[in-house]
Parts: C-alpha cells; sequence; structure tokens
C-alpha cells in the first residue's frame, strides 16, 4: 500500500464536505506530475486531506476507493481523476508550520514541491505525521 497527500482549499472542497459526501471523484488535477501520482494509485491507498491556503493543515485521511480514470469534467483524455472517501478526521490536525519545522520531514514532497496538488508520501513520513497528529501509524 502506498501513501498521498492530496490538497484541496476549504471554500471549494473541505474535510466536511468530503464526509458529507461520503466518496467524491477528485479532478481538476491539470499538472502532469501530479496526474501520474494518480494514475499510480491503487484502490485501498490512504491519502492525507490537507487544507491548502487557508488553514495550511492536513486534517483528515482518505482512502482511494477506485483507481484512475478518466475526468469526466474535460474531454481531454490527457486527465484521470480517482475516487476518493473518508477514513478519519485526524485527532489534531498537523500544520505546514509544523512539518516545516521538523527536521525529519525535510525532504517531503509538500515542502520541496509547495505547489504540487497531489504528492507521495512515503512509509516514514507516513509515521511522523500521524504522530504529530497524535494518531498511531497504520
Amino acid at each position: 500500500m502506498s501513501h498521498w497527500l492530496i490538497k484541496s482549499e476549504p471554500f471549494k472542497y473541505s474535510w466536511d464536505q468530503m464526509v458529507k459526501d461520503g466518496v467524491t471523484f477528485w479532478d481538476g488535477v491539470r499538472n502532469y506530475q501530479a496526474r501520474n501520482n494518480l494514475r499510480s494509485m491503487k484502490k485501498g491507498d490512504k491519502l492525507f486531506f490537507y487544507h491548502s491556503n487557508e488553514g495550511m493543515e492536513i486534517v483528515g485521511i482518505v482512502q482511494v476507493a477506485k483507481e484512475a480514470y478518466q475526468d469526466p469534467t474535460t474531454d481531454d483524455t490527457n486527465w484521470v481523476v480517482v475516487d476518493v472517501k473518508p477514513v478519519k478526521k485526524l485527532k489534531k490536525p498537523v500544520s505546514l508550520v509544523q512539518m516545516k519545522a521538523d527536521e525529519r520531514l525535510a525532504n517531503f514532497a509538500l515542502i520541496r514541491q509547495g505547489r504540487l496538488s497531489v504528492c507521495p508520501v512515503t512509509d516514514e513520513e507516513w509515521k511522523i505525521i500521524m504522530e504529530l497528529a497524535g494518531e498511531k501509524a497504520k
């Protein structure tokens, strides 16, 4: 199982909306590297849900419910979506400031490539962030 991080501005699509919807397709990705990350996701992979711009923190965990398929919001076959569903809200959100301050996360894609909307998370990074959130890594 791989781990990932997806970003959303809370005024566009928040954690609370994700929970309300139950399952949604993750659309609007128009960066080739982020698209390739979506294509690499497998059913069951876990993802951090990050509120960008406003809040700038990881607030929850979602899971891939359906692997990559054509983005239904465009006819351009270059773009894909995955379906995700909520798993749990984190006990404590983990802010970008906290992550930047933790030397163990110096190579984390969220920090190194701040504009990338879908990024990989190593197993070690997952454990560290879960620790910062007051959670047990699974």
